[in-house]
């Protein structure tokens, strides 16, 4: 694996990654992270702050997405069942609840990941469920050592590369930026269990607009990355042959259904490993869906036998790419 940060191709691309890594966040990413390290203490190797809030700059509506990455399974979890399942299907997910010094209640979904999970999973795991998420903006809210640091900003990198690596062969044969990401998160979107709107890739493309079209331009410089700039500066050329296309292509179908299978297998984890998983599938999808879920009691005391209907529901409105 070459040394991101040394090679001269992909030092542009690094020093981007790593600036947008160490913006400053909001005081209540503080308070968070200092209550996440009160529970879990030396078993935090670092927290990365990314998803919706991050995006609307904005932490009073809904929950705060975190990245909780850890040395080992065992130093978090205290169940043998729980290290197991977090090592065998990562991320395991929880709610976090915590109190910032003026009172107020903070909410986060916290996803536990080892830190060398962390690195496989931005680079070399089939699934986009990492390096999707990571080619967007992300903040490094606490890193426990120099090493660590520089470790989760080649990781973040490599995430970026991948992305674009993956879903250039399917772009136009000239594309600018916001056709490519909004094209590309598409893609991502469809390979997951998300009840989200069809519009969701083009509203993330603009929301991080100059970001990402910093990402192309940077990227544009290493080689075998599938593409290059054009005579202007705001178009690229696709150079992607008719067989790569192809074989894209299947890629993405086999993710569809690899991914959609993988998020319904840690839903179901999530339910045994995991306390208050119930009450955040409910919360979660009585958000997107905006209308209450009917009879939730019920669900809560015997989720495996009524959250069939529920996981129906969310497969029809997937998006369709």
């Amino acid at each position: 694996m070459i040394e991101i940060e040394r090679d001269p191709a992909t030092l542009p691309l690094f020093e981007l990654v790593s600036r947008e890594l160490a913006r400053p966040v909001d005081q209540d990413l503080h308070a968070l992270t200092e209550a996440l390290m009160a529970r879990f203490g030396a078993g935090i190797s670092a927290i990365l702050f990314y998803g919706s809030c991050l995006r609307t700059r904005t932490t009073d509506e809904g929950l705060i997405d975190l990245y909780v990455l850890v040395d080992n399974y065992q130093d978090i979890h205290t169940s043998r069942l729980s290290q197991w399942a977090n090592a065998l299907l990562p991320p395991t997910v929880f709610l976090f609840t915590a109190t910032d010094t003026a009172g107020k209640t903070l909410r986060a979904k916290c996803a536990i990941l080892s830190v060398s999970d962390f690195e496989q999973g931005t680079h070399s795991w089939f699934q986009s469920y990492l390096w999707a998420r990571f080619a967007q903006p992300s903040r490094l809210v606490f890193s426990r050592t120099p090493a660590i640091q520089r470790r989760v900003e080649r990781a973040v990198c490599r995430a970026a590369l991948r992305m674009i690596s993956e879903t250039v062969s399917l772009q136009a044969p000239l594309f600018n930026s916001d056709t490519f990401w909004t094209r590309a998160l598409s893609f991502t979107y469809g390979s997951e269990l998300r009840p989200e709107s069809s519009n969701r890739p083009a509203l993330i493309t603009q929301q991080n607009q100059g970001y990402l079209a910093a990402l192309l331009v940077a990227a544009a410089q290493v080689d075998g990355v599938g593409f290059a700039g054009s005579m202007t500066d705001e178009l690229y050329i696709n150079h992607s042959t008719a067989e790569q296309q192809r074989r894209q292509a299947r890629h993405w179908r086999t993710r569809r259904i690899q991914g959609r299978a993988l998020n319904l297998v840690r839903l179901i984890k999530s339910l045994f490993t995991v306390k208050g998983a119930v009450d955040y599938a409910i919360w979660k999808l009585e958000r997107h869906w905006g209308e209450p879920i009917k009879q939730p009691e019920r669900l809560r005391r015997y989720p495996l036998v009524f959250c069939w209907p529920l996981l129906w529901k969310l497969l029809k409105q997937r998006p369709h790419t």
